[in-house]
């Protein structure tokens, strides 16, 4: 196709499936990404990887660290810097546990997949360099899931600085993928004294590139992304500065993005509210277009 959007081949008869009623949603998993900014000349520059290709889910598609919510970090109470509990919680759309549990994993997978950590020993500073092999003992024992991200700040001393964060969005997965998660979207800057590597088991390459630099590429069909990947791209190339984007993250909207999939006559059409560069017309025996 022209572009460079992620569309899995299974996906037609899903959404056919789905509209007879054979197909039941499998329920969302909570999840959380985070798109690391740094600034360079030209703007600021976003942290992108690309994954395997041997993965079961988006292979070889450009994204940001993310993964799913580690059910521990919503009970256990962590050291916790910038806004409270409850003001995530309102600003995500849920409880203060859920909220807790969210901006844990936004956090931990920016340290386990990038080697960044948005934490520090007080609630005004941050960690230096993690890359020594004390550090990375403790990142691999999160990786294997030994270690809970609560866990990890108390061994450690840490708060976590959730003002570093700026929640940007929300998308769910369709309906009739088989592998669905509910995501939040976050925005931070890259500490000073870190540096990220590729940390990830699930990346072979990673990137730092600006978002207009990407959205080009992407178009071009030289970078594959999923839709709120080049979505999110495209909103951040409205920002001079990793700054900007943070400081306007508050007054974004979240409510959640969910494709919709309609027959009409011979075709299902499939669409993201919102985002008209997406959608697919789908002829009932045929391939999308």
């Amino acid at each position: 196709m022209a572009n460079g959007q992620w569309y899995p081949a299974e996906w037609p008869d899903r959404i056919r499936a789905l509209a007879a009623g054979t197909l039941t949603p499998v329920t969302p998993k909570r999840a959380a990404t985070v798109m690391l900014l740094k600034d360079t000349g030209t703007g600021p520059a976003v942290h992108m990887l690309r994954r395997r290709a041997s993965m079961a889910f988006a292979a070889g598609a450009y994204a940001y660290p993310g993964g799913g919510v580690d059910p521990r970090d919503d009970e256990h109470h962590v050291g916790w810097a910038g806004p409270t509990r409850a003001w995530w919680a309102e600003r995500l759309g849920v409880d203060e546990t859920a909220a807790q549990a969210i901006v844990c994993a936004a956090v931990r997978e920016t340290y386990e997949e990038a080697g960044v950590l948005l934490a520090g020993p007080t609630p005004d500073s941050v960690v230096g360099d993690t890359t020594g092999p004390d550090w990375e003992a403790d990142r691999a024992a999160l990786v294997a899931r030994d270690l809970s991200f609560a866990e990890f700040l108390d061994r450690r001393g840490l708060v976590l600085r959730s003002d570093l964060l700026g929640a940007w969005t929300r998308w769910i997965t369709p309906e009739f993928e088989a592998r669905r998660y509910d995501t939040w979207f976050f925005v931070a800057a890259l500490p000073e004294g870190q540096r990220t590597r590729n940390a990830s088991t699930e990346a072979d390459r990673t990137v730092w590139i600006r978002p207009a630099e990407a959205a080009v590429s992407y178009d071009k069909g030289e970078l594959l992304m999923m839709p709120p990947t080049i979505a999110t791209l495209r909103q951040l190339t409205a920002y001079g500065t990793a700054a900007e984007a943070l400081a306007s993250a508050p007054d974004r909207d979240l409510t959640p993005v969910l494709a919709q999939a309609r027959l009409e006559g011979d075709e299902i059409v499939l669409a993201w509210p919102g985002h008209d560069e997406f959608t697919k017309h789908i002829p009932t025996g045929g391939a999308p277009a």
